[in-house]
């Protein structure tokens, strides 16, 4: 499984960890990568499930390596910017088929300068939103202040 080394997603520690093998004292379990990442137990056995982490089995357990940690940092991250996990897993993916990572960057900006575009318009309807309900707001306030002068009906 590749992973994705561009732009909106790695930093320099990623790449990094990716090129690494993972060595026994680099592993992680369960326990220790909900810590560090601040996620649930149920979380990485359900990226695990949707096969974006491949963690090694020994026994019952689970054990996270170098690789699985930086996939999973690109999954939160791109889980912030609004991508879905196929989004995700595709872009991940792209790594085993063009190791000069020309694929990966080229399909990561389309995604991410359309993620920009849908995000921008949701804050524009949002901004408009909020500028009718405090409009809203000021005329109820008026309305309450006039109504409260007045004596009460009978």
């Amino acid at each position: 499984m590749g992973l994705c080394i561009c732009a909106p997603f790695a930093d320099a520690r990623i790449v990094q960890a990716m090129e690494r093998p993972a060595m026994t004292d680099e592993l992680m379990t369960i326990r220790q990568m909900c810590e560090s990442f601040d996620v649930t137990p149920r979380t990485l056995r359900f990226y695990e499930a949707k096969e974006l982490l491949f963690p090694a089995r020994q026994g019952q357990h689970r054990l996270f390596s170098r690789r699985d940690r930086a996939r999973l940092k690109l999954i939160l991250r791109g889980k912030r910017f609004g991508f879905s996990l196929e989004e995700i897993r595709q872009l991940l993916d792209l790594y085993d088929h063009d190791r000069t990572q020309l694929t990966q960057l080229t399909r990561t900006y389309e995604l991410a300068r359309d993620r920009l575009a849908q995000m921008e318009q949701q804050r524009a309807e949002l901004d408009e939103a909020i500028a009718e309900l405090r409009e809203q707001l000021d005329w109820g306030e008026q309305m309450i202040a006039s109504l409260a002068g007045r004596p009460a009906a009978e």
